[in-house]
């Protein structure tokens, strides 16, 4: 049986709205839990988030309701390892250009015979207590997601869609931005269609569209164009933003 989250991306139609745990705080992530996000992602790649932090917040979350998911620095055995053994429910990689990389990426986030993922008597697994359990469901419930952000990556769309084991193409749209030569202007036309096929190419391949929203607008277009797996801004913007609107009141 897939887990609530996956399983609520393959059958719902309506999008599942999460946010990005940038602040690399536990207070953060816990005062934003029971607000109704569906789930949070963990960033490893730009945030100084060690071992131990995430174990932790993993461990916060394993009882609200909300899924904890990583975005690892990099198609990396090792990073992939870490997150998954710390108990969260999936993994979100950077910059996966090319179907190769793709089936990399499953690879070390399944366990033979569908990939390579070591066993290890950590959280994921109540420290072995649950080892079978876990290593029964593991393949079907972790979820795996590419992130669509370069040139490269939008040319080997649909080589990268079509990689058993990939559950979501998340655009980056800051990144596929300025990779496209535009800098900041995320709302170009050439990003919005660059979006646009993104949905439709992972809509043909059976798979969910992921992408974040900075603000009520772009999470309007986001889900008028198709995404069901959106990400409302992050938890140091809330804290800017709201700082911003009480000192201009």
């Amino acid at each position: 049986m897939a887990s609530p989250l996956l399983e609520r991306l393959r059958t719902a139609t309506t999008p599942s709205f999460g946010t990005w745990i940038s602040s690399s705080s536990l207070v953060c992530l816990d005062a934003l839990n029971g607000l109704g996000f569906d789930w949070f992602m963990i960033d490893t790649e730009h945030a100084q988030v060690n071992p131990e932090t995430l174990a932790a917040m993993a461990a916060l979350q394993a009882s609200s309701g909300a899924a904890s998911l990583v975005r690892v620095g990099a198609v990396d055995q090792f990073l992939v390892k870490q997150a998954l053994d710390a108990g969260t429910q999936g993994v979100l990689a950077p910059l996966v250009n090319t179907a190769a990389e793709a089936r990399r990426l499953v690879a070390f986030a399944r366990y033979p015979p569908d990939g390579v993922r070591g066993i290890a008597s950590a959280a994921s697994t109540r420290y072995g207590k649950e080892l079978g359990a876990y290593l029964r469901r593991a393949n079907s419930e972790v979820l795996v997601g590419a992130q669509i952000e370069t040139r490269e990556a939008l040319e080997n769309l649909d080589a990268i869609a079509a990689v058993d084991g990939v559950d979501l193409l998340f655009v980056g749209p800051q990144d596929l931005t300025l990779n496209l030569g535009l800098v900041d202007d995320r709302k170009h036309p050439r990003v919005r269609e660059a979006m646009r096929r993104v949905v439709e190419v992972t809509a043909r391949h059976g798979k969910v569209a992921g992408t974040l929203a900075v603000d009520a607008e772009e999470k309007r277009i986001a889900s008028e164009l198709g995404f069901r797996f959106v990400g409302l801004a992050s938890d140091v913007r809330f804290l800017i933003n709201g700082a911003r609107a009480l000192l201009g009141a």
